[in-house]
């Protein structure tokens, strides 16, 4: 038994639901009525980790409410906008329940699914992810970028990624241990649970639309995820560029024949001179522009690990400050810092 910032007592939780938020003012109330609906209905305790993504309308107030009326509600709010998956990750590293379901705040992820994603977990899985069968109201550029992106991704990992899957899921203890022990920073955690491996299923649904407000992942947004997902997931785009450098030296052989052969057999001919070393000279330049990119994504990467940064900086927390207490100092000072 623990008592919270509000001196209610609080039983150790069997369930933790972890929901980031990023300015979801027009969709929290809704979201925890749904949610608390689901959560009568589970078999043991349950708490609500509200992860607030520094929010600039009244999210954080709403959130603060919330901790107040109900003693299952708590939340860290960051010192600034720091992107939904280090949210999850803030979540992951406070919950304490022996059941973590990750999901959204705008409600295109359903709560009552988690009553069959539990119902799985009971059979003996220790991961249980929701998988899309269709995207209801998106149009038809963000379906087709969504599904070429996970078939991409899944033949280019180094482990098998479950198509059409996001972080709506389901992961017992022992997999959020394994999560919360990984040190790295850019984190892609569909990736990441995965890797992990243990025994996985899925539960499918149709994705609804928003509640209500705009989509808080913008295409750029989207395309940073997904380049992301597939630099922390594979080595194939180091050996892309390795292949591209030997085809333009194979092709740049070829040229070099075919030069020769009109220098000497057909000094007419108009592809030789400078049509010909103008078109040399862009197709190499772009294949190396091409490889230093590749490189550059990879050695950012490093360059972010090397520093030592913690990922997310904590200004407030509610409802379970004695938590940050329980951690080793190595995770502490590894992931977080609370802004004083």
């Amino acid at each position: 038994m623990a008592k919270n910032s509000n001196n209610w007592t609080v039983t150790q939780p069997l369930y933790s639901i972890v929901i980031p938020i990023y300015n979801e003012e027009e969709n929290i109330t809704e979201m925890y009525r749904r949610i608390s609906d689901v959560m009568a209905q589970l078999d043991g305790e349950t708490e609500l980790i509200l992860i607030d993504d520094g929010s600039r309308d009244h999210s954080l107030s709403m959130i603060r409410e919330l901790n107040h009326r109900d003693q299952r509600v708590n939340y860290l709010s960051f010192a600034r906008n720091f992107g939904h998956q280090i949210a999850v990750t803030a979540g992951l590293n406070f919950v304490q329940g022996k059941v973590v379901i990750v999901m959204d705040a705008d409600l295109q992820d359903p709560p009552e699914l988690i009553l069959a994603m539990i119902e799985k977990w009971r059979q003996g899985y220790q991961v249980v992810y929701a998988q899309r069968l269709a995207r209801k109201q998106e149009s038809w550029l963000k379906r087709f970028t969504a599904y070429a992106f996970y078939r991409i991704l899944r033949r280019l990992a180094d482990v098998e990624i479950p198509p059409d899957t996001g972080d709506f899921c389901l992961m017992d203890r022992q997999v959020v241990d394994i999560l919360n022990a990984m040190p790295e920073r850019n984190r892609y955690i569909r990736g990441l649970r995965a890797w992990v491996g243990f025994r996985q299923t899925a539960v499918h649904f149709e994705r609804d639309p928003r509640f209500a407000g705009k989509e808080k992942y913008t295409f750029a947004k989207s395309w940073a995820l997904a380049v992301n997902g597939i630099i922390s997931l594979s080595k194939v785009p180091l050996r892309l560029a390795t292949y591209l450098g030997m085809l333009s030296a194979g092709l740049a052989l070829v040229m070099i024949l075919l030069v020769l052969y009109w220098r000497l057999f057909d000094p007419d001919s108009p592809l030789i001179g400078f049509t010909l070393i103008t078109i040399a000279l862009f197709f190499l330049g772009s294949v190396q522009l091409f490889c230093i990119g590749i490189l550059g994504e990879y050695i950012g990467r490093i360059y972010e690990e090397v520093k030592g940064r913690p990922i997310y900086t904590v200004k407030e927390i509610g409802g379970m400050a004695q938590r940050s207490t329980k951690k080793s100092p190595e995770s502490s000072n590894q992931h977080f810092n609370t802004a004083k």
